[in-house]
């Protein structure tokens, strides 16, 4: 039985000029390759994602929940906390120039 499947990928030029360098760079065999790595990386930074958001949950989460049923912190609108953000972001892109 074949351990491999062949698929058509379609590429932006850009990314099909990356993987080709890869290859001519030695770092890699065939392009194949160099996808494969690519898609082996993605599922590290999910798994990683997943497990990092787990852990605050059950950590920084869970404080901030017992916390709310004390009444030693509040809600906000979703609107109003997006609102906040917006002119964090704002603020910080303003420092950077």
């Amino acid at each position: 039985m074949r351990k491999t499947v062949p698929l058509t990928v379609t590429l932006t030029p850009k990314m099909a000029k990356a993987v080709k360098a890869r290859v001519a760079s030695g770092d890699y065999a065939s392009e194949s390759e160099v996808i494969r790595d690519g898609l082996r990386a993605l599922e590290e930074r999910q798994t990683t994602y997943v497990s990092e958001l787990d852990s605050w949950l059950r950590t920084e989460g869970k404080k901030r929940a017992k916390a709310l049923e004390a009444g030693e912190t509040k809600l906000i609108p979703l609107d109003e906390a997006f609102e906040h953000l917006k002119k964090r972001a704002t603020k910080r892109a303003q420092k950077k120039k």
